[in-house]
């Protein structure tokens, strides 16, 4: 394979390419889920073939195939497309700078997900849907599922490197539905959406406990329904981790990626607030919120050796005590904005090019006891677990509703929920509301495996971490106030 590859990358420099690539990926996947105690899905499915990115005059043009017989055939197609892109170019293409690369990475794991058998993973599924049932005999509807991961990666450019990667992912998750006086609630563990998943392998599944916090999660989407529903108004909020990690994707993650700084998803994602000029001296937060991206974080979903430019995988400060001081860029976005590449240009497959992709993007902890937050609140909520969002094209104005609302009164939980919680803000204005972090002892980390983008549309698997956070006077509700 490695000297078919490197015939091939020397055929596209013999035909005039100033730059070419070669991606092989074979993947491996496995999804598992239960509801009512049955067997929902069960498959497994493997995909494998390659992709050619070529820059030719400044234009870029990319072929993929299954047929490795013809490699230098697809060589030719992306040469052609390249050649005809010519036709409608506006300004040549530059690739930035990048190191030449020869290595093998790696995901550590201790226990290899496919070679669990099917029969344990369906048990453990049917065991915490009946921990559910047993907990809250009148729930309307309880599911589980488990997702893995394997993909083999070779990256090969006529700059002279050649990288092997070995990505694995594991993950899943529990969820309990009540149905009762026409209306439905619901409670999710470890997370809602799947889940939680990280780049590990069985052993992240044994750690999650499903069986453990199945009697809460029925418990508590039994409860929702007789509860009230959450109050209007301005609220001082904490948000737990499981909303907080989505409120970060979405009003941090996408807004700091450089082809939408730069309008080129505008067509279909949408564009960004931000522009580089803010770099280094715009207040995007409170000196509480310092943000990271973090490619190399142990567990993250975002986390890999090297991106698909072949550009190692990095950690980068993004907003350090409110300033925002980086974007995510890829080799050719980072050269149209004076950048560095910093290693966030990935495709979720060998079919699609890579795009700029969020890695990791964390809020980092900050210096509070958890009870300490509370204890600064006099009249106010603690939200868990995000049920819906909606943000604009642009990233400025949102709207989050979670599973759960805990109501807080003069520095205390007292035991009330809410249910319905809806919030809504200003991502700025939001951010620069934020009083405090709680520490690291509080700091979990969250794994998004469907974050959605570009035409032909990509699935990125991303990773976000916090602790519980504090903002004061967000808008809580959708009645005017």
């Amino acid at each position: 394979m490695k000297a078919q590859i490197q015939q091939v990358l020397k055929y596209l420099q013999d035909k005039g390419a100033s730059y070419g690539d070669i991606r092989v990926n074979e993947i491996l996947q496995e999804n598992i889920a239960t509801e009512n105690l049955k067997v929902q899905t069960l498959g497994t499915s493997t995909s494998y073939g390659y992709g050619v990115r070529v820059f030719l005059d400044g234009s870029m043009g990319f072929a993929a195939s299954q047929d490795f017989d013809q490699m230098q055939a697809t060589a030719d197609r992306a040469l052609a497309i390249a050649r005809a892109s010519r036709l409608v170019q506006k300004q040549p293409l530059v690739l930035a700078e990048k190191p030449v690369i020869n290595d093998h990475y790696k995901t550590p794991i201790e226990e290899d997900p496919f070679k669990i058998s099917k029969k344990e993973k369906i048990d453990l599924l049917l065991a915490a849907e009946e921990a559910m049932r047993q907990a809250a005999p009148a729930i309307f509807r309880t599911k589980a599922n488990l997702g893995f991961r394997k993909e083999e990666k070779t990256f090969a450019d006529t700059e002279g490197s050649y990288i092997r990667q070995t990505l694995y992912e594991a993950g899943g998750g529990i969820e309990a539905v009540a149905v009762t006086k026409g209306e439905m609630q619901l409670r999710s563990y470890p997370n809602s959406a799947r889940g939680n998943y990280a780049t590990a392998g069985y052993e992240y599944i044994r750690s999650l406990d499903f069986v453990k916090h199945a009697p809460r999660v029925a418990e508590e989407a039994m409860a929702l329904i007789e509860a009230e529903e959450c109050p209007s108004g301005y609220f001082d909020l904490i948000l737990d981790p499981t909303q907080l990690t989505l409120q970060i994707h979405e009003s941090i993650g996408h807004p700091i990626e450089l082809d939408r700084i730069l309008g080129y998803e505008a067509g279909y994602a949408g564009t960004s607030f931000v522009n580089t000029e803010m770099l280094g001296n715009y207040a995007y937060g409170s000196e509480h919120v310092t943000v990271v991206a973090d490619a190399t974080c142990p567990l993250g979903l975002g986390t890999y050796g090297y991106d698909d430019d072949g550009v190692p995988a990095e950690r980068i400060p993004i907003i350090t005590k409110g300033i925002i001081e980086n974007v995510l860029t890829s080799r050719d976005t980072a050269a149209a904005a004076g950048l560095l590449p910093n290693g966030t240009a990935r495709a979720d497959g060998w079919g699609r090019i890579p795009i700029v992709r969020m890695t990791n993007i964390s809020l980092m902890p900050g210096d509070y006891e958890l009870d300490d937050l509370i204890a600064g609140v006099e009249d106010g909520l603690y939200l868990d677990v995000n049920r819906s969002w909606s943000i604009d094209d642009k990233r400025v104005n949102f709207q989050f509703a979670t599973e759960i609302a805990y109501e807080i009164k003069n520095g205390k939980r007292t035991g009330k929920i809410y249910k319905n919680p809806i919030y809504t803000g200003i991502t700025p204005e939001f951010w620069n509301s934020c009083d405090g972090v709680a520490n690291e002892k509080y700091w979990k980390l969250y794994g998004t495996p469907n974050c959605g983008k570009g035409e032909p549309g990509q699935v990125a698997h991303v990773g976000h971490g916090s602790s519980p956070a504090r903002f004061r006077k967000v808008k809580v509700g959708v009645a005017d106030v």
